[in-house]
């Protein structure tokens, strides 16, 4: 296992650059997921730490050695692709002990290794086959074992799972944590998922046009976004933002806005008159018929575990969660409450959380 370490990162192609003064530190052992949106240089940043692009400033360094120049291949990685990379004319096993071979491993222990690694994610009785008369998900688990028996320091992960629908993705999610748990090498797995990245995670990295805009665990993301940008990307369905003013009658302040009105946590007092953004998350609401967030309820769109509410508020959309059994329509002017420790205040000029 292996600390990463990226130090005043920049990445440029010609005169553009696509990532400045980057820093950044993935412990030991540590599962840390890049996440954003595409564009926003999470895989760059990946094929850098791989050593397929180049680092154009700063120092990338693992287990405290600078690999900048370092080939690929000695830099005691292993990495999972998106598209699998399999060899079609070659055996699971094949496939999986292949990297071992071109080493000059002694034929008996790629096989011990190679066997090793199948059984580890489900394998064993596939070794035979080729790729061809696999599945998706046994693509991916070949993929997945061939990094594992090179013993790598660190595990890379590039968007392994976005060729696969969504309920083997959801196996595959449970699959990889627990792999991760029982090997304990450091991981970073890239994706543009947050339900990958929330049920994964020890750490995530949110990144935004070549920087990073938030690093925590899920909940410390969830919980406590550091901006609007930050809180409408984690969370489904989306953040409702809504702009209004605080208001404060003695020591009971207030967000105010069209169709609402919302008692604020005493600690934001100092705000007065302020023009701010409120944030809520469809979950925090709840049906109150004295409730004092008051909208007309356009569609109850049912999710199987729960109906999504989907309304109009002070002349604009919004959405909240409600249990499936609810007695509620369309058509029905309809009442929430949220608690004050659940709102989020942004600045509506730089959109930073308050």
């Amino acid at each position: 296992m292996a600390t990463v370490e990226y130090r005043n990162i920049a990445k440029r192609y010609g005169a553009f650059e696509v990532m400045h003064d980057l820093n950044l530190t993935i412990a030991d052992g540590e599962f840390a997921v890049l996440l954003g949106a595409s564009g926003c240089g999470k895989t760059t940043l990946l094929r850098m730490t791989a050593g397929l692009e180049t680092v154009t400033a700063g120092d990338l360094l693992i287990d405290d050695r600078r690999v900048n120049d370092v080939p690929p291949r000695d830099r005691d990685i292993a990495m999972v692709f998106q598209n699998y990379a399999l060899y079609p004319t070659m055996t699971v096993a094949e496939n999986i002990s292949f990297s071992l071979e071109i080493r000059s491993v002694p034929k008996a222990e790629r096989r011990r290794r190679a066997e090793e690694a199948a059984a580890l994610v489900g394998l064993t009785e596939h070794l035979n086959r080729y790729p061809r008369e696999l599945s998706g998900g046994q693509r991916q688990r070949v993929a997945m074992a061939r990094a594992m028996v090179r013993d790598a320091k660190v595990f890379l992960f590039d968007e392994p799972l976005s060729n696969l629908d969504a309920k083997l993705r959801a196996q595959m999610r449970f699959e990889i944590r627990q792999l991760h748990d029982r090997l304990g090498t450091t991981t970073i797995y890239v994706t543009h998922d947050q339900i990958e990245a929330m049920t994964m995670a020890d750490k995530i990295v949110l990144m935004r046009g070549g920087e990073i805009e938030q690093v925590g665990t899920p909940d410390e993301l969830y919980d406590r976004p550091v901006s609007r940008f930050a809180a409408d990307f984690i969370g489904s369905p989306a953040m409702n933002f809504v702009e209004g003013t605080i208001e404060a009658n003695g020591n009971a302040p207030a967000f105010v806005a069209e169709g609402m009105h919302l008692a604020l946590s005493t600690s934001i007092s100092a705000l007065p008159g302020r023009r701010v953004v409120c944030g809520l998350r469809p979950a925090d609401l709840v049906l109150d018929t004295d409730g004092s967030v008051e909208g007309h309820l356009v569609l109850a769109e049912k999710t199987g575990p729960d109906l999504q509410l989907h309304m109009t508020v002070g002349g604009q959309d919004f959405i909240a969660t409600a249990p499936r059994d609810a007695n509620v329509q369309s058509g029905d002017r309809v009442r929430l409450t949220v608690a004050p420790e659940k709102l989020h205040l942004f600045d509506p000029d730089n959109g930073q959380r308050l």
